[in-house]
This record gives structure tokens, sequence and C-alpha cells, in this order.
């Protein structure tokens, strides 16, 4: 029996300060439990509260003002921008500034003071289906009650709601998860691509052939994305041809604009991929950082949860995550129809952020070579 376990003791004080001495072994084991644990604990809200809602109110009364505020007592309606016009508060939805508008009519205290029913219109943003249904029965409930309040003789309600489902009428939870899917896909490919390429030629041996050619740091950077890039830009295509034929999917904007505001974020990926590259040493631990990247991309990036919802500190942390702003992108111009007018602010984030990748992965590399 005693030689059957024989060098049990060794063996285990070996991979133990293995495992010491291998801080990328330490951070997978240890750290990202832990950052699965606080992001399921604080960032992940499946209540739906605090729906960015822009205000158009023609009647500007105290009664208009009563109404708006039982809105905003609900939790549910966060009152952020009031609109001048009502082409405002379309294009305020329609570019994802919010989520919900509410139109109260110029006659709205006029048609309470004679006893006749005022109309009150709610346009719901019905990308999120969660978020649209919620928004209907929450506006409904406080119409109901300020009706209560105000109860008319014979029973007769003088506030009527009349909900809008705009963009995704039939509330198809396709239409919402699977452009932001996209997304994520098309990261985790580029990403992965592209980080191991440049730690297949460190073990290779070939990395050290290149530096002693005179091919500057971001001559070569640039040069390993460009293929890289063109492949990821065909994924692309690809991806967005089956979404529209196979889960009828219909892209309301542009199809060209969609397709050239896609470029920043591949841009990003891209630098991001080989900034991981320049890090790690193997492949193995480069597929690691390439997939700790996904994570915080499904959970802190609007795929599923809202931001709104999260803590502060998990909203700071989701402004520097790039499939934030490509998501918005996303369905922006599919669902919502939108334009460049609407979204560059989110593709010159994202080009910003693929610009400063780059030249900290050629950085990197510099460092690597002079050592």
């Amino acid at each position: 029996m005693k030689q059957l376990f024989q060098g049990l003791v060794p063996v285990c004080r070996k991979e133990f300060i293995h495992i010491v001495r291998d801080p990328g072994t330490l951070f997978f084991a240890l750290l990202i439990p832990m950052l699965q644990l606080f992001l399921f604990g604080f960032a992940v809200d499946t209540n739906v509260r605090q729906i960015p809602t822009v205000v158009y109110d023609e009647s500007q009364t105290q009664e208009s003002r009563q109404l708006l505020q039982s809105f905003a007592n609900s939790d549910i309606f966060q009152l952020r921008s009031y609109a001048q016009s009502k082409e405002q508060m379309y294009d305020t939805v329609r570019s994802g500034k919010a989520r919900v508008g509410i139109r109260i009519p110029y006659d709205y205290a006029r048609h309470l003071q004679d006893g006749s029913t005022a109309t009150v219109l709610v346009l719901v943003d019905g990308s999120d289906s969660t978020v649209a249904g919620q928004a209907v029965s929450t506006s409904t409930g406080v119409t109901l009650r300020e009706s209560l309040v105000r109860a008319l003789p014979g029973g007769k309600m003088p506030i009527e709601v009349r909900p809008s489902v705009l963009y995704n009428p039939a509330t198809r939870s396709a239409n919402f998860f699977v452009p932001g899917l996209v997304a994520i896909l098309l990261q985790v490919m580029t990403i992965l691509l592209i980080a191991l390429s440049l730690v297949r030629e460190r073990e290779r041996g070939t990395l050290e052939q290149l530096t002693m050619t005179p091919v500057a740091p971001l001559g070569l950077m640039v040069g390993k994305m460009v293929p890289y890039g063109v492949l990821a830009f065909g994924e692309l295509c690809a991806i967005l041809i089956v979404m529209r034929i196979v889960f009828l999917v219909p892209i309301h904007g542009s199809v060209i604009v969609l397709l050239a505001m896609s470029l920043p974020f591949l841009l990003t990926v891209l630098g991001i991929g080989l900034l991981i590259s320049s890090k790690a040493r193997t492949q193995a631990e480069a597929f690691q950082l390439s997939m700790g990247t996904i994570l915080p991309s499904v959970f802190l990036s609007g795929y599923i949860f809202l931001i709104e919802n999260m803590p502060p500190i998990f909203q700071g942390i989701s402004r520097i995550i790039p499939t934030t702003y490509y998501i918005r992108i996303l369905r922006g111009i599919i669902l919502r129809g939108a334009g460049v007018s609407d979204l560059w602010t989110q593709a010159a984030v994202l080009t910003v952020m693929g610009c400063a990748a780059i030249l900290l992965a050629a950085r990197q590399f510099v460092r690597q070579r002079m050592t």
C-alpha cells in the first residue's frame, strides 16, 4: 500500500509551489469567483426601476405637474428630461436617451375641471420587453390611482392612459437579445484570435525574428490587426444575415451606417486583443485573459440588465467597457432606426478606446524588446 502512494508528498509540495508562483492561476482560482459573487450580488438586479423618461407637458398646469409627480413617486420612471415638442420627444426615445416618453395634452386640466376624460399618451421603447411591460403596467396603475382620487359620477374615469409600444410592438425577446449577442460574439471571437496570434509566434520563436527586422512596433501591431479585422468584419456580416433571416429581427436603420459604426468597435477589441497578447507569455494565459473579458461584458454592459439599476460604482465600470457602447449602437440602429447624429458619441468613445489600446500594446512590445 505504501508503494502505491510513494512520492505523494513531494509531488503535492511541487504543485503547491507552482500554484503559488503562478499569479495567473491564483487570479482565476480566487479572484474570479469573488468577482462573480460581487456581480451577482450587487450589479445584477432583475427589478425594473428608474426607467429614463422624457416628458412633453403641453398643459404646464398644477394638475399636470401633480400627475408627473405621481409618475416619479412610483420609482419606476425617472423624469430625466423635458421636451419642447412632440418631435423632440420622439427623437429622445429613438436615440436611446430615454426609454419612455410621457405626453400630457394642452387641454389636460380643462378636461379634469369640466368633468370629461383627459387622455395621456405614454410612449414605450419596446426594444426590451421586460422594461416595456413594466412601463405599461405601471403607467396604467399611476393613472388609475389618480382617477380614483378624482372619480367622476357614474364611475367614469377622469384620466385615461394610452400606451404605445414603439419599435417592437410584439415585444419579442429575440429583438432585444440577439443584437446584444452580436456584440458579445464578435468580441469573444476577435479578442481570442488576435490575442493568440502574437503569443503563438513568441512560443514558436518567430517573434524574435520579427524584432530583428526593421519593423516598427506600431507597424507590427497594425499589421497584425488588419487580417483579423477583415475576418471579424466578414463574421459580422454573416451574423447579421443569420439574425435577419433565421431570427427574423428587422433592421430599421441603415445597414451601411451599422457596418461603418461597427469599425470603431472592431478597432477597440483588436487593440484589447493585442494588449492581452503583449502581456501573456503562453497561449493558455492568453486564453484565460481573453475569457476574463466576457464576464463584465455580459453583466455590466446593459446586454441583459439595466445599467440604471446598478450601484454607481458598477455604472462607472460599465462606462469603460467597449461592449456597452457597441450594444447601444446595435440596438439603436437595428431596433429604433437611429442614425449617426444619435449615436456618434458612442462611436467616438470606441475610437478613443481602440487607439489607446493599440498604443499601449505597442508600448508594451517595445518594453519587451528592450529587455
